[in-house]
């Protein structure tokens, strides 16, 4: 998915999400509590964040917790939304830390450095780009995390690739995405979701596993931890490099 193609309908949904967000009221819908958004992260560590950062989570789980972070590491976030993930990393890194966030929407830039700011993190950079072309160079980081954002592309292969050049060797991802169990066509998803529901576009098991394969990553695990639709599922999906 290049940025001039795109989807309206992504763009407009998240755009929507991040100015529902900074009104104060949240943009999952009532049905979605306990499947996507902030009520899958503790509540104590969505307080240390800004509401409207909360407000603005539209993710399938909650990557920070399964990735192991530590003092001193650089951490990037793929579709880093409302900038929740890029904060809670921040505090765990420390200062000696980094934690770059990257989107394609101004209007999730804005909202996420406002929330950033609030929270009072300095060790954050918020990067516009598209998460099979980020802005940064080779090797950059020690951990990529992303939150129900890799099923949304449309050249998941490009984001693989991504994944692998922007990684130090050793570095690892801890990915929460949507997750189809192998059984499931493409139809068969379609028809269980939308695009923008993070369900149509989803990847199956062996699919996740065999991208990751491809452009080097091992000690490959793809974990379900919630049903979202029927042979649907977040998933945590982890690597290393």
């Amino acid at each position: 998915m290049t940025e001039p193609n795109l989807r309206a309908d992504i763009r407009e949904a998240y755009s929507r999400a991040a100015a529902t967000a900074r009104s104060g009221a949240s943009c999952c819908a009532p049905a979605e509590t306990g499947l996507f958004g902030a009520s899958l992260y503790p509540s104590a560590a969505v307080g240390v964040a800004p509401d409207a950062a909360g407000l603005a989570s539209l993710g399938c789980g909650n990557p920070t917790a399964v990735a192991d972070l530590a003092e001193g590491e650089t951490v990037l976030d793929l579709g880093s939304g409302g900038g929740l993930d890029v904060i809670l990393s921040a505090q765990r890194v420390g200062p000696t830390g980094r934690v770059y966030g990257v989107d394609a929407l101004d209007e999730m830039l804005d909202l996420a450095r406002e929330n950033a700011a609030r929270a009072g993190v300095e060790n954050v950079e918020f990067l516009r780009g598209m998460i099979e072309s980020v802005p940064l160079p080779d090797a950059a980081v020690d951990v990529i995390i992303s939150n129900c954002v890799v099923n949304l592309s449309e050249d998941k292969p490009a984001v693989a690739a991504e994944l692998a050049r922007l990684l130090r060797p050793g570095g690892r991802i801890g990915i929460s995405d949507v997750v189809a169990e192998d059984h499931l066509g493409p139809d068969d998803r379609a028809a269980r979701g939308s695009l923008v529901g993070c369900v149509a576009g989803a990847l199956s098991e062996s699919e996740y596993r065999e991208l990751l394969a491809a452009v080097g990553f091992t000690d490959i695990t793809v974990e379900f931890t919630h049903a979202v639709a029927d042979g649907m599922h977040a998933a945590i999906v982890r690597a290393r490099r």
